[in-house]
């Protein structure tokens, strides 16, 4: 093999109850469907053939270095606690630091049954694991924390949903794949020793200057604070924020049914599974806090005397509502070109958001018509938004270079649901161009190419797509 990735694992030496050694299951005619050249540049990972990377990133051959193990983990799904999840169909190739002198996780996403599969085949087919690329990879451009796709395998293999589809492989790249369910499961089962050992190792990757497991706390705080906003400015829907799926290193991770809105709706749920709008748009913030809560109650259990910890757990829990709303307003004074504060900035904004909604504009589009179209054709009714544009325009007197601003925040371009499903349906059939058109559109999402207007315009009524689903 002449594939070098220069792997220095860590995980890996973390006793024997955080995870089972698992090779990945050789599958029989790997075809490799996308490559991203610079990411593996930036991992210092080398050159090789196509045949040979397929191999490599589907698990028919492990490069030397590797150390492959599933992870194990625990964590509310829908509010509902299950004592052990972990890795039923991903394993940890290893780590990588990269050329940024970040440790990173390499990991085959679909590669085989693992012993925390449940009874599920370990396998993905090709519309997730393309999804998952497109999407993540467009996060990124965006400028939105998130794990990297660093490949994308066709196994040749049928793999059996509601009938038989095409097989793949995604190889995921993440600062970590530590959750909030990653410490549930061991405070749960009551291994104290264990959540120490978890606990300074995350401190030690991930935030070198928090002190104590309340010092973590505070940093993931800070950190989804940070993502939730971000999520929110762009009009997007994770679909399954269980604890499982909330990532302490503050990435986006898990993009199953996740979806980009087109008519803005603040209840918008996309997910399949989602019936009663846990995990609507609105409402993420507020489950970004209720995941908070439990992993401070998990972290507590590694104190000798917990109650000495609790008003500070609280504390610093209670305090995530507040910096989400700054974090917010930061990021949607923004989009409408302000920088400075004024306290009817929230009123502003939310009222903007209102006409939205009752005018069924598109949040992508209506953003940034803003700046550079004319946004009175984003609504049902113009005349009400005539009358806010005369309070916005009266608020922008004084900001500097407002649109300049604007058009660094509000994107041209988001990975739109029906291009997604249209570009699936292709790539099933063998025509994997529209996976690249969408790829090489989405890499400068805040720039106006004449090229790409047609991914500007919304679904016609035959394209909505009104649920996605996790295709597990």
């Amino acid at each position: 093999m002449s594939l070098y990735i220069p792997f220095d694992n860590s995980f890996a030496e973390l006793p024997p109850e955080f995870h089972s050694h698992q090779m990945p299951t050789p599958v029989g005619e790997p075809r490799l469907l996308a490559y991203n050249q610079d990411l593996a540049e930036a991992l210092g990972i080398g050159a090789a053939e196509p045949e040979e990377l397929a191999r490599v990133f589907v698990g028919n051959e492990i490069p030397a270095g590797a150390d492959p193990l599933a992870q194990l983990y625990a964590g509310h799904q829908f509010g509902s606690f299950n004592p052990q999840l972990g890795d039923g169909r991903a394993i940890l190739l290893g780590e990588v630091v990269g050329r940024d002198g970040i440790r990173r996780d390499i990991q085959l996403k679909g590669a085989g049954r693992t012993p925390y599969s449940r009874g599920g085949d370990g396998r993905a087919w090709m519309g997730p694991a393309l999804r998952e690329y497109l999407v993540s990879e467009a996060m990124h451009s965006l400028g939105i924390p998130t794990t990297r796709a660093l490949a994308a395998v066709a196994t040749g293999e049928t793999v059996w949903r509601e009938g038989g589809l095409p097989g793949a492989v995604l190889t995921r790249v993440a600062k970590s794949h530590l959750r909030v369910g990653t410490f549930q499961v061991f405070a749960s089962r009551g291994q104290v020793e264990a959540l120490k050992t978890l606990t300074e190792y995350a401190i030690a990757r991930h935030y070198p200057e928090a002190e104590g497991p309340m010092g973590l706390l505070r940093a993931v705080r800070d950190a989804q604070v940070e993502l939730i906003a971000a999520w929110m400015s762009v009009g997007f829907i994770h679909g399954v924020m269980n604890t499982d799926n909330s990532s302490i290193a503050g990435e986006t991770i898990d993009y199953g049914p996740c979806a980009f809105m087109d008519v803005y709706h603040p209840s918008r749920v996309f997910s399949s599974i989602d019936r009663m709008g846990r995990y609507a748009y609105s409402n993420q913030p507020n489950i970004a806090v209720w995941n908070l809560a439990q992993l401070a109650t998990a972290l507590i259990q590694q104190y000798d005397a917990p109650e000495t910890v609790v008003e500070e757990a609280t504390e610093i829990v209670h305090a995530m509502p507040d910096l989400l709303e700054a974090a917010w307003l930061k990021k949607f004074r923004a989009k409408l070109g302000i920088t400075t504060v004024e306290e009817g900035d929230m009123g502003l904004i939310t009222d903007l958001m209102r006409l939205m909604a009752e005018g069924q504009a598109d949040f992508t589009n209506s953003f940034r018509a803003l700046v550079d179209g004319d946004p009175r054709d984003q609504f049902l009714d113009p005349e009400a938004f005539d009358q806010w544009e005369e309070r916005w325009q009266q608020r922008l007197q004084g900001e500097a270079e407002p649109e300049a601003v604007m058009r660094a925040v509000n994107p041209v371009l988001i990975p739109r649901n029906h291009r997604i499903e249209q570009m699936i349906a292709s790539a099933v059939a063998g025509d994997m161009a529209p996976f690249e058109r969408l790829m090489a559109a989405l890499a400068t999402p805040f720039e106006v190419r004449a090229e790409f207007d047609d991914l500007r315009r919304p679904p016609a009524e035959d394209e909505v797509v009104k649920a996605t689903f996790c295709g597990t």
